[in-house]
């Protein structure tokens, strides 16, 4: 059974979430961005007759309602506590991909008894942005290069233009035959990109990622926490070594033929490891 919700935050905001699958546990999906929108009918598929899956999109983007911010990540956290209240989730397993990793995390750091299990799927750890930034710039002009036409088609191009995202979102793929194919499926259905959004956040994170006080908190973190990354991520995975030291109650999964969206590249790994929470 599939139902598309209007879930009300504390502002009056819509967003758009989706609950599907057959399972009993509860899992709460955070994708990734931020700006960007809910991809995840491969994960709910594939999950689904484990939890019962909740999707949604995050403020002003996607299918959730226009909105002015404010772009933080305390409001997000807010949002996000919308969702779990809305669906009546005393907890909740939470999976965040990406830029929604970070989000499932700091969630966790604010309400520890509403979060069972955190997955924390391709995220970039709790070190300075800048440890892990220049790193996946390199490696992203290095494999898009390797059609020197698709590099610079990419740079002919401007922010917002639906085929320069799948170009972009191209290098997360190992597969690079079938890494095209894979984001044209991330681009449908296609929405605008919330590039306020993610300026402001991604400032944000710069500002307070790699604190002391983040290290002290993640040590604090009495949450059982798996961390499921693809070995082929062009964002280095070292960068997540803060966080795996960190956090007192760990697992680690390393895919090793998979990129930044593994259950795409590695299905069966990735669901044996959520499996494992479950």
């Amino acid at each position: 059974m599939t139902w598309t919700e209007s879930v009300l935050t504390s502002d009056g905001t819509g967003l758009w979430a989706r609950r599907s699958g057959r399972g009993a546990e509860p899992l709460v999906l955070c994708h990734g961005g931020p700006g960007l929108w809910d991809m995840f009918e491969d994960v709910t598929e594939l999950l689904g007759d484990l939890a019962s899956v909740i999707r949604w999109d995050q403020r002003g983007c996607g299918r959730s309602d226009p909105s002015d911010g404010p772009w933080t990540t305390e409001r997000a956290v807010a949002d996000l506590d919308a969702v779990r209240a809305h669906f009546g989730l005393e907890r909740m397993t939470l999976l965040g991909h990406s830029w929604g990793a970070q989000l499932a995390l700091s969630y966790a750091l604010a309400h520890p008894k509403r979060v069972a299990v955190l997955v924390y799927v391709a995220g970039t750890g709790i070190d300075p942005v800048a440890a892990w930034r220049g790193p996946f710039e390199e490696n992203f002009l290095a494999r898009l290069g390797e059609v020197p036409e698709r590099l610079a088609r990419w740079r002919e191009l401007t922010n917002g233009n639906r085929e320069r995202a799948v170009l972009q979102w191209s290098v997360e793929f190992e597969d690079r035959e079938r890494a095209l194919e894979h984001a044209r499926r991330m681009a449908d259905p296609w929405f605008e990109i919330n590039f306020e959004c993610n300026k402001a956040l991604g400032t944000e994170t710069k500002q307070t990622w790699g604190t002391s006080e983040l290290h002290t908190s993640c040590r604090a973190l009495d949450v059982p926490t798996l961390i499921v990354d693809g070995a082929r991520d062009i964002r280095p995975r070292s960068a997540v070594d803060s966080l795996e030291r960190a956090l007192p109650n760990v697992t680690r999964v390393i895919l090793p033929e998979a990129g930044h969206l593994p259950w795409v590249e590695d299905p069966t790994g990735f669901r044996q490891a959520i499996t494992s929470v479950l």
